[in-house]
């Protein structure tokens, strides 16, 4: 089932999307309906369908969960750490090493104030000339770390920041603006197999492809349950976290984000994720 929020009177609630068609559920965020199901002990699923209205309306999505919190991981491709170690003139470093040892980078991304659905603007920080997309598939959490859901991410990022010095990732990663999410997500049980997807990304300006690439997600170094694993451990998130699982696709400096340019990020059993870059500062 595709879950994802939508705002009717002024209130965001949860709608079950049929196409490019929304089923609302009043009177429950996605959130709500996560809480609900769990303490119902009843398939997410199930709970939406029985509460969604039977009359799909044509409405705009808005961000599928309002996360209390976004964590991220890096390096879970061998393409993103071979990249990142080759800006830093060397051929294995640390990004290597953070690739191949059992414990995984996780970095914490913000929170629902630093994210926008698709169709939003995303950020580039004034003061970075490279800022890139980092899309990548995401994992909505229920409690002690159960999937509730899959969803695509932006992970923006100023990689020319953190290639400054390491220590200044925080600031090139948490922003305003700073991650996209959406359009929907999916739930657990309808997406059996998140290491067969296939992702792309292209960067549009002024009409024009400056970017495009994909990956699959069977190069995911890492298997999700391990980096829930890593990320819950002395560390009880709330319900509704979500969790970046890596990007696989690079994209390099000649294409970096310029205002008005159009990112979208697409994965067929998900949807598409499609924001502007605008400047924030």
């Amino acid at each position: 089932m595709r879950l994802g929020q939508v705002k009717v009177e002024g209130r965001l609630i949860a709608a079950v999307w049929d196409g490019d068609l929304a089923r609302p559920i009043p009177s429950h965020t996605t959130l709500d309906l996560i809480r609900r199901a769990e303490t119902e002990n009843r398939p997410l699923s199930t709970l939406a369908g029985e509460l969604a209205s039977r009359h799909p309306e044509k409405l705009a999505p808005c961000l599928p969960v309002q996360p209390p919190e976004v964590w991220a991981c890096g390096c879970t491709y061998e393409a993103s750490s071979s990249f990142r170690d080759a800006e830093r003139g060397t051929r294995e470093g640390m990004y290597a090493q953070v690739y191949r040892e059992p414990r995984p980078e996780i970095f914490f991304k913000g929170t629902t104030r630093v994210c926008v659905p698709s169709g939003q603007p995303i950020g580039i920080r004034a003061d970075s000339r490279f800022t890139a997309p980092e899309p990548e598939l995401a994992v909505v959490l229920g409690s002690r770390g159960a999937i509730a859901g899959y969803t695509l991410a932006n992970d923006v990022s100023a990689w020319d920041i953190e290639r400054e010095n390491p220590l200044y990732l925080p600031q090139s990663k948490v922003y305003d603006s700073c991650c996209a999410l959406g359009p929907v997500f999916v739930t657990a049980d309808a997406l059996p197999d998140p290491y067969a997807l296939e992702m792309s990304c292209t960067i549009e300006r002024a009409g024009q492809i400056v970017f495009e690439g994909a990956v699959s997600t069977a190069k995911l170094h890492r298997k999700l349950d391990a980096l829930i694993a890593a990320l819950t451990f002395a560390n009880r998130v709330p319900v509704g976290t979500v969790l970046l699982t890596g990007t696989g696709i690079i994209v390099p400096q000649e294409a970096a984000l310029a205002p008005g340019d159009i990112v979208r990020i697409r994965v067929s059993e998900i949807g598409e994720l499609s924001n502007a870059a605008a400047f924030v500062g």
